[in-house]
């Protein structure tokens, strides 16, 4: 093969598989090598080099040289297979290189075919799959349909390369708003933070940097035209745009509209803030199966929880009754576990001894009996019965946001009413009723027992009607 031939071989292959020329001759050079080695022997000598700027071949056998035409066609197909291996190998490690810095972008691609309810989408180059569990609920793909996602992972599988996609990760959404709102794409406005359960809601926090744009108003747009789009990709997901704030007591009541907040306590060193809303407001803060308040949640990154004034003032008095059971504690002591936000045992058994004995200047002894007394009267309270709870409507969303259920199946009529609907962001974060949030509240209450005013003293005698007299 002349070296022109050669330079032109290596050029398309630099070309169509995006591999770098070194590579590429060094894959060849050691095709040759082994070739010469198998006609010669290992330890006969001999060396190969391809010059990189003309593509001569130049092979030698000490001061010999040697023509590659005399290797033997044996020698020649398994230089062809080593070469083949090499170039294969380079493609997988170029493909691997390029997608694995494009992971978390938004990329194209058509569905070739679906296999178990994972879709195989071709993106050109190579192929993804997207599982089931990562597209949105509710949503099916069909044959040569072009669909977007985020490439979420990149991994080798011998020579292969698997790329994962996903549409439920909260990165789908920022790339939609960079995508559709030109403020994002600019970083005049910035996401600051994100918080999804895919086919449901969405809660979005923006910011902006030039005081004269509204974060909120750029991107929900005129009637909801900007966003509509986003909307519609997400198949009817509706989204929440909250304006943000480096302060939590500006931040949470953004975070948990439309429901009205009254008050908001933070417990840093719990990583927990307590939120008072009033009664008629308590369903509509919770959201539907607590879903508002674990957006909410996980946009802030600390525990809400969610209580009338009542309910708070019942807790504090519970919890100082627990803690008063432990030996050697103090009403001091007692009364800074309420301040620092601890409201059972579960929660002081968090705090480390040497923690608890410099917050409370006390012996680290004692401290460290203090803690143990919670770890074992924790785990007797779990072990015991729960006592009769209230009815669902009355004690539903009433714990830590960190301890609700992720996400929840939605029946299939409530599914295919939300998805009908294909809500569209106001200007203003979206305003629900409290039905709309609590699907408890909807239930009718029990027709109330009715009481006679003069009710009768002695319920044990029959009455016993007089005898009309006889008409004249």
């Amino acid at each position: 093969m002349k070296g022109s031939d050669l330079l032109r071989i290596v050029d398309e292959m630099q070309h169509q598989k995006n591999i770098e020329r070194e590579i590429i001759f060094a894959g060849i050079e050691s095709a040759l090598q082994l070739a010469a080695e198998k006609k010669f022997g290992e330890g006969a000598g001999v060396i190969v080099n391809i010059d990189r700027d003309t593509g001569d071949i130049v092979a030698k056998r000490g001061e010999d040289s040697l023509d590659p035409a005399e290797f033997g066609r044996i020698a020649a197909q398994s230089a062809k297979n080593v070469m083949i291996q090499k170039i294969r190998e380079a493609e997988c490690s170029s493909v691997f290189n390029e997608y694995q810095a494009m992971k978390g972008d938004l990329v194209h691609g058509a569905v070739t075919r679906a296999d178990g309810g994972a879709c195989i989408v071709n993106l050109g180059k190579t192929e993804s799959i997207l599982p089931r569990g990562e597209q949105i609920p509710g949503e099916t793909h069909h044959m040569n349909e072009r669909i977007k996602a985020v490439i979420l992972e990149v991994k080798k599988q011998g020579h292969r390369v698997k790329i994962v996609l996903s549409r439920t990760h909260p990165d789908f959404v920022r790339r939609l708003f960079e995508g559709e709102i030109p403020e994002i794409k600019e970083r005049t406005i910035e996401i600051k933070a994100i918080a999804r359960e895919a086919g449901y809601r969405a809660k979005i926090a923006v910011s902006s940097v030039d005081m004269k744009v509204d974060c909120v108003g750029a991107c929900v747009g005129v009637r909801g035209s900007r966003i509509k789009n986003i909307v519609d990709e997400l198949g009817g997901e509706r989204i929440d745009i909250v304006r943000w704030n480096e302060s939590l007591q500006v931040m949470i009541p953004n975070a948990l509209q439309p429901a009205a907040i009254d008050e908001v306590f933070l417990y840093p060193r719990m990583g927990r803030a307590i939120v008072l809303v009033k009664e008629d407001q308590l369903s509509l803060a919770i959201g539907r199966r607590g879903q508002n308040v674990r957006l909410a949640s996980k946009l802030v990154g600390w525990d809400i929880e969610i209580m009338t004034m009542d309910e708070l003032n019942e807790s504090i008095d519970r919890a100082e009754n627990w803690f008063s059971q432990i030996p050697g504690i103090t009403p001091e002591l007692v009364e800074m576990f309420i301040t620092e936000g601890f409201m059972s045992y579960v929660d002081i058994t968090f705090i480390e001894p040497a923690d608890l004995s410099e917050l409370g200047a006390i012996p680290v002894e004692l401290a460290a009996e203090i803690v143990q007394f919670a770890e074992d009267a924790a785990e007797r309270l779990e072990r015991e019965p729960p006592p009769e709870e209230p009815a669902e409507d009355e004690s539903a969303g009433r714990t830590l946001a960190a301890t609700l259920p992720e996400t929840e199946t939605v029946p299939s009529e409530e599914a295919s009413t939300e998805a009908g609907e294909a809500p569209v962001a106001e200007e203003s974060a979206p305003v629900e009723t409290a039905a709309e949030e609590n699907p408890v509240a909807e239930e009718t209450p029990p027709e109330p027992t009715i009481v006679s005013e003069n009710p009768v003293e002695n319920t044990d005698t029959p009455h016993v009607p007089t005898e009309e007299p006889p008409p004249h």
